[in-house]
């Protein structure tokens, strides 16, 4: 694509990572009226698993099963550090069953009887039947058919009864679960009877962590375009300041910052976030290091004495704005999954292997940047799940600046100020996202800004906010495109989390309302690319506006697609909803642009070019 300013010669890099995964249910969206009474449509929705309707069943005595002497044992009894594969062993169980399973609950309190308010909850969340549910959402879980030794009963315990001369032989199965250091004590629960209908069989000890207090999940962002000032924020357990030393010697003390259930969004009954997905976050802690150089390598660690201090880490500065050359990364919809073969709610398959892909990118210094626009963690109310998408991220995003955008299941709930009146982050409204991601904003749940690096001038919107004529962020939007100096920054990339445009079937996958109020604006100011996600795959359009193609590419003598923007039309739109979440289907008529399994393009004397 060619700016505007066609005497300009600049390039910048976006590296789009795609990958083949299997498709799915779509994204988590309101019903349409004829299917809303309608489970299992509403669960093609939502990618709702099998884990996650356990929570509404009825706690049952496994009457024909219990037997006192079955025992569980986890291969450490106390003090986990802060990342571990503990071995969890069901023993003694007279009579194996596929539907047996275990459960990591945290804290190790956790009530894991039924509770009979909770159905609202679910419902929220896609699941229509009204049963009881549990207290406690456990954090993860795994059937002990995983260990294939389990049902065939290899791994036997022999036991002489004392009634008579017989042999009574039981069964045994390991499991391997992936922990990581989440502050609060946990504990594992053998249940019988399946997801559906749990009962416990046995119990472990509790067990704590070495350090709870220990600074942890630090990622870096940007807070303006000088590339001379990057933002620190980690997660501890303690509540008092930390440091973060960086450079020559300098050190800042950090602000701190958290949330309680009272901030979350709840309705007439408790959301998942209010109530039974509700964590303990810790300490949020932040300090913005300055006087850092621009495209320039630096490092830091971050702690204290008393909690315990970060590995000191290598970290780089992207560029000015107004420079010349720009490597980013650019992606939505991402997730998180296990490292086990533990059962989880919302699991994005594709996430892991796109968070290895970054790494290595950023470990070989090809990435100056990376934009995460929406759909972050899909925690969704279960708030533990944060953690673990911080520490899955967390080798790239303590290396370069991590930048993102809100999305539905960050913002959306009913009577909370959202546009959609949807439930989709289960009660969380954005408190934990503008806490975790502090991003250069105008205020609180004001969650768009616009920033500068090298010769590319990014505006990010909420879609999920009022983008409507005369909105405070129309107005913003409106000014800050006006206001480019595309001498300085010649590329115009507009970006925010649902598409105006898309080929895929999910119902709401595009707002008609939102492209006619916005896209004037994106043609009125020229804006070179539009970046969205929301709907999980990867297409591009034409030079389009107002559902016309206005140009199209054309091969080089690659075989590439390269966009001319010498004589300008309209911006190209570009759907990267394919971070982690597994691929919406298109429809079978649709003409695609072939899509390699990795896709990337560059800017160079005035031309786009994607692949």
């Amino acid at each position: 694509m060619e700016p505007s300013n066609s005497c300009w010669v600049s390039r910048f890099f976006i590296i789009l990572l795609t990958f083949l995964l299997n498709p799915s249910p779509s994204s988590s969206w309101s019903l349409h009226p004829s299917h809303i009474h309608s489970m299992a449509t509403h669960r093609n929705h939502t990618a709702i698993s099998d884990f996650r309707l356990l929570n509404r069943r009825t706690l049952m005595e496994c009457s024909n099963v219990t037997d006192p002497s079955i025992k569980i044992k986890v291969s450490r009894k106390s003090n986990l550090v802060d990342e571990e594969y503990l071995t969890v062993t069901v023993s003694r169980v007279l009579h194996p069953s596929e539907t047996d399973w275990v459960a990591m609950i945290s804290p190790s309190h956790s009530n894991v009887e039924s509770c009979q308010d909770y159905s609202y909850g679910y419902i929220q969340t896609g699941d229509f039947d009204d049963l009881p549910l549990l207290c406690h959402y456990p954090v993860k879980a795994m059937f002990v058919s995983k260990d294939p030794d389990y049902l065939s009963c290899k791994k036997k315990h022999h036991k002489k009864s004392r009634k008579s001369k017989s042999v009574v032989t039981s069964c045994t199965g390991k499991l391997t679960f992936h922990v990581i250091n989440i502050r609060t004590d946990i504990e594992f629960v053998f249940f019988g009877g399946g997801f559906d209908t749990p009962c416990v069989l046995a119990r472990s000890h509790r067990i704590n962590f070495v350090n709870p207090k220990k600074p942890l999940y630090g990622h870096i962002s940007s807070i303006d375009s000088t590339g001379t000032s990057m933002r620190l924020t980690w997660v501890s357990g303690d509540m008092e300041p930390q440091q973060v030393q960086y450079g020559d010697g300098n050190t800042l003390p950090s602000q701190v910052t958290t949330f309680t259930q009272d901030h979350m969004c709840s309705s007439s009954s408790p959301s998942p976030a209010k109530d039974f997905g509700w964590h303990d976050p810790g300490y949020i802690h932040s300090a913005v290091m300055t006087g850092l150089e621009p495209s320039s390598t630096f490092s830091y660690k971050y702690g204290s004495d008393s909690a315990g201090w970060s590995e000191q880490i290598q970290s780089r500065t992207p560029p000015a704005g107004g420079s010349d050359e720009l490597r980013f990364i650019a992606y939505g919809d991402m997730g998180k999954a296990p490292r086990d073969a533990s059962a989880e709610h919302f699991i994005q398959p594709g996430s892991l292997s796109v968070t290895d892909a970054i790494a290595d990118e950023v470990d070989s210094n090809k990435v100056d940047s990376i934009f995460h626009i929406g759909d972050i963690s899909y925690a969704t109310g279960f708030l533990v799940e944060w953690d673990f998408f911080l520490q899955q991220i967390g080798f790239v995003a303590s290396r370069v600046s991590y930048m993102t955008a809100i999305g539905n299941h960050e913002r959306d709930y009913d009577d909370s100020g959202s546009i959609y009146t949807l439930t989709d982050s289960g009660g969380e409204c954005g408190i934990p996202y503008e806490t975790y991601f502090p991003m250069p904003t105008s205020g609180k749940d004001k969650p768009w800004y616009s920033i500068e690096q090298g010769s590319v001038h990014f505006t990010v919107i909420s879609t999920e906010h009022n983008w409507t004529q005369n909105s405070e962020q129309y107005e913003w939007m409106k000014n800050d495109m006006a206001s480019v100096d595309r001498s300085k920054t010649p590329w115009l990339v507009f970006t925010g989390h649902r598409p105006m445009y898309s080929s895929g079937e999910g119902y709401l996958n595009v707002d008609d309302q939102f492209t006619k109020e916005v896209e004037p604006l994106l043609l009125e100011n020229k804006v070179d690319l539009v970046l969205f996600g929301h709907v999980h795959n990867y297409e591009r359009s034409c030079s389009v506006f107002q559902k016309e193609c206005k140009a199209s590419p054309k091969k080089d003598e690659s075989g590439i697609d390269v966009y001319d923007h010498n004589n300008y039309s309209a911006p190209v739109h570009a759907i990267i909803g394919m971070g982690g979440f597994s691929f919406d289907k298109f429809p079978n008529q649709v003409q695609l642009y072939q899509v390699q399994q990795r896709t990337l393009g560059g800017m160079t004397q005035g031309t786009f070019i994607l692949w």
